[in-house]
């Protein structure tokens, strides 16, 4: 798995979580935050999905 993939995974639920702050303090910045870090992280696993399958990675 590469770096990519990982620190996507990250972003992915470090996102999720601002997400769900945000929701919970009724906070619109922490959550459109939240969704924005979700989505930098969904592209980043992307892009490490991408490189491991040009490196014949699983």
């Amino acid at each position: 798995m590469s770096d990519d993939r990982k620190e996507g995974h990250a972003k992915d639920i470090k996102g999720s979580a601002k997400e769900t702050l945000g929701k919970a303090t009724g906070d619109k910045d922490t959550e459109q935050s939240g969704n924005a870090d979700q989505a930098e992280g969904k592209v980043q696993k992307a892009i490490g999905k991408v490189k491991d399958a040009l490196k014949g990675k699983k």
